[in-house]
Parts: structure tokens; C-alpha cells; sequence
């Protein structure tokens, strides 16, 4: 090869070098973009808008309603899912944002009112619902469940992972050691959602209405019992916690995940999934709550399973990311807006249709929040993916700055307003609704886009 050749091929390898170096940049420099935004809405729309406004200095613990414009709800009940929430949240900005001394003293009040008022020192585990002043007002099938005490590990594990306080650990250890007695299943594996005031587990009988979850397993309590054990193992390493951890990982997985790719929502205890398609379309619809395809849950799941993959020391679990990734794709096909983007509240498996219909167009504001995060996962993960996933996940950030961010109140409505325009006066807040979905989502996305 002569010289002249060779200086012109060298000369386009380094121009094909430099527009590789410049897209690069420019994918770089679209990443950052993105993380600035999502920050500034973690700033100026959620975390100020929530605290220190939500602190109950008065009762302790944290004020749990808030009206469209954020001023305080008369009725002020706490859950104590959403005060788990708000002790997961506050612990995880303390150490996002160090320099804003009073997160810190937001957990420590979350903290000392899930220790005095919710937890119970003669029965153990967590009360579900209590008055402002900490009462125990519930009693019945949602006393104490496995979801709500599976939220309470979640923060204390959070808030003992910022303050390294041993007395914070010791709860969270009691409270994993009152659902292993109480609600975990030695026969079948997995753990029982509704519980009694001593712990027992709620069975069903010939009486008990069909609508009633009562004596079923449930996705929505065993993700969230893997989340929470997630934390948990993040701070204890503990074998019992493990051997669960990666028991509940099989199980929602392998169990749980149905064949097409989407979560089924009750089970019998042997894990038979509980369905009503062979009923009458009135039947079905009686049955939603417990029968649905739940577009919101799945991509979330698929981040939930990665992340206690994860944590087990399985970086590169190749079958989890498989079925996660099935997951997002079941809800892109059947459960996305290509139009102005997000996830569609739910779908049905009809009997003899093989495509699930969309039976409720909404789209309420945490399934957008956790799919945006898991768009943003299976983008790095697959960046070549047929579906563009990166594409979705800029979809996305414009369907929830334009639908649920309230830019003049502050926060996020509970719905699109493409849908629900109404929702642009209802709460921003109240027992079901905190800054946990949105906060994580958006911390992990910005944490993401800039190490990436």
C-alpha cells in the first residue's frame, strides 16, 4: 500500500473516530441534560414541597394529607405504610443532600413514632392504621398485614443505613422475625397478607365474600416484602434473610410472572393463580381488583427483581433480566401509550383472545414514575433493542411533565390529567400517596444518566 492510501485511510479512520467521539458526546451530553431536569424537579417539586412540611412536631411522626395546593387536610389518620414511606424517603435524602440538616431530623421523628406508636409491645409487628395522635384505629382483615410491615423494615433499614443507629437495625430485625413466625408459609414458601392482631393468618371459609382477598397470596405484598428484604441485606447479612430474599426473588419470578409476562395479582397458598376469565363479563368486572393485568406493577417488579438480584451478588442474572425485560416489553405491546406515552392502569386476558384489551385507560402518577426508571434500566441494558427504550423513556419524562407534574401547586397530581382532569384539585397527598415513588424513581434516574 502506497503512502498517499495510507494517509487518506488514516485520515477517515480519524474522522470516523472523531464522529463516533462526537455522538458519544452528544448521547453524554443529552444524559446530563435529562439528569439537571430530573433533579430540579426533585428539589423544587417534591422534597420542599414535602418537608419540613409534613414533620407532625406536635404528635410526632408525619402529617399524612395535603389539599391540591399543598396547604394541611383535615383528616390527618396515619398508615403505617405511608410513614415507612416517609422515613425511607427522608433517610434517602439525607444522604442524596447532606447539606439539608433537617432530613435528618424528619427520620429521626418517623422513626420514634413507628418505635412508640406503631409497633405493638404485646403482640408484636405493625399496627396498619392509627389516629394522628397514634391511636390504634383499625382492627379486623387489615390490622396487621405483610405489606405494611414490610414497608416498616424498608425504612428502618434506610434510616439505619444513614444513622447507623443499632436500636433502629433491632426493630427492623424484630419485625423480619414477627413475619417469619407469623406470616411466612413453611409448606409453600411465600408469606400471607392479612393478618390478625396476635399475627395469625387469616384463612378463608365458605363465608367469606368472593371480592375478599382474605386467605389469598398476592403480588403487590411480595414485591414489597422483596424490597424491603432488598434493604434490609443491603445493611444485615444475615443467612435466614437471604435464604427468603432469594426464595421470594424465585417465586415472584418463576410463580408469580405468568407466561405472557405479566404478574398475577391473587394466588391460592400452592401459588394456583386466582382468575375469574372463564366468568361473565359482569363477573369479571365485580373481580378487577383481584383479576387484572396491572401494567404499573410489572415494570416495576422488573426493576424490583434486578435490584435483589443484585444485592445477592448477581450482577448479570441473566433468566431475572430475561423475564424482567419481558416484563417491560408484555406492557410496551399491550399497556403503553405510543401517542403521548405512559402505562394504561390495566388489561384483561378475555377468554380466547390472545391479546390482553385494555380495560382501564387511566394512568396513574406511581406506575409512571417507576416505569420511567425501568425504561431508563432496560435503555443501558439493551441499547439496541428493537423497542428504543431510550426513545420510551424520553416519551415518558414528557407525558409526566405535562400530565402529572404540577408546576404551579407543586408535586404530582395522582393521575394524568389527560384522563382525570380533575385530579388537578383532588390531594397531593394522603395515606396511599407520599414522595416514595417519585423520589426513588427520579434519585435512581439522575444517579444513572450521570454515572453511565
Amino acid at each position: 500500500m502506497n503512502k498517499p492510501i495510507i494517509i487518506v485511510l488514516f485520515s477517515c479512520l480519524c474522522g470516523l473516530a472523531a464522529l463516533v467521539s462526537c455522538r458519544n458526546s452528544e448521547s453524554e451530553s443529552v444524559r446530563l441534560r435529562y439528569a439537571d431536569t430530573l433533579e430540579a424537579v426533585v428539589l423544587d417539586n417534591i422534597l420542599t414541597k414535602w418537608y419540613p412540611a409534613a414533620y407532625d412536631y406536635q404528635d410526632g411522626g408525619y402529617i399524612s394529607s395535603f389539599e391540591f395546593d399543598f396547604s394541611p387536610s383535615e383528616r390527618q389518620n396515619k398508615m403505617i405504610v405511608s410513614q415507612a414511606r416517609h422515613l425511607w424517603t427522608t433517610s434517602k435524602a439525607a444522604l442524596d443532600y447532606p447539606e439539608v440538616d433537617h432530613y435528618r431530623e424528619g427520620a429521626e421523628l418517623g422513626f420514634r413514632f413507628l418505635r412508640d406508636r406503631f409497633w405493638d409491645k404485646e403482640h408484636g409487628g405493625f399496627h396498619t392504621l392509627l389516629s394522628k395522635e397514634g391511636e390504634v384505629i383499625t382492627s379486623g382483615p387489615d390490622a396487621k398485614t405483610a405489606y405494611g410491615n414490610a414497608f416498616a423494615i424498608y425504612g428502618l433499614a434506610a434510616y439505619y443505613a444513614m444513622s447507623n443507629n443499632e436500636e433502629v437495625l433491632s426493630l427492623a430485625q424484630k419485625a423480619f422475625m414477627w413475619l417469619e413466625k407469623n406470616s411466612y408459609d413453611p409448606e409453600f414458601g411465600g408469606y400471607f397478607q392479612n393478618l390478625g392482631v396476635d399475627g395469625t393468618p387469616l384463612r378463608r371459609t365458605d363465608e367469606t365474600p368472593s371480592t375478599s382477598t382474605i386467605g389469598y397470596k398476592d403480588q403487590n405484598s411480595s414485591i414489597h416484602l422483596l424490597e424491603a428484604f432488598t434493604e434490609l441485606y443491603h445493611v444485615w447479612k444475615d443467612p435466614l434473610l437471604k435464604t427468603r430474599l432469594e426464595e421470594l426473588l424465585e417465586i415472584i419470578r418463576d410463580k408469580i410472572v405468568q407466561p405472557e409476562g405479566y404478574l398475577q395479582l391473587f394466588l391460592y397458598p400452592d401459588f394456583t393463580p386466582v382468575s375469574f376469565r372463564d366468568s361473565s363479563a359482569a363477573v369479571i368486572e365485580k373481580h378487577h381488583a383481584i383479576d387484572h393485568v396491572s401494567y404499573g406493577h410489572d415494570v416495576e417488579t422488573a426493576y424490583l427483581m434486578m435490584e435483589a438480584s443484585e444485592a445477592l451478588g448477581r450482577p448479570h442474572d441473566e433468566k431475572t433480566w430475561a423475564v424482567g425485560k419481558k416484563m417491560v416489553d408484555h406492557a410496551l405491546k399491550f399497556g403503553w401509550d405510543n401517542e403521548k406515552g405512559g402505562f394504561y392502569d390495566g388489561g384483561y386476558y378475555f377468554k380466547g383472545e390472545e391479546i390482553p384489551r385494555v380495560v382501564k385507560d387511566t394512568k396513574n402518577w406511581w406506575a409512571q414514575a417507576e416505569g420511567l426508571n425501568t425504561l431508563l434500566i432496560m435503555a443501558d441494558l439493551y441499547p439496541d433493542d428493537d423497542w428504543g427504550y431510550f426513545s420510551k423513556f424520553e416519551l415518558q419524562w414528557d407525558y409526566i411533565d405535562k400530565y402529572l407534574i404540577d408546576h404551579e401547586h407543586g408535586e404530582w397530581y395522582a393521575g394524568g390529567i389527560d384522563m382525570q382532569p380533575h385530579f388537578k384539585t383532588s390531594q397531593k397527598g394522603h395515606i396511599w400517596k407520599t414522595a416514595y415513588h417519585n423520589y426513588r424513581s427520579l434519585a435512581n434516574c439522575i444517579k444513572r444518566l450521570r454515572e453511565n
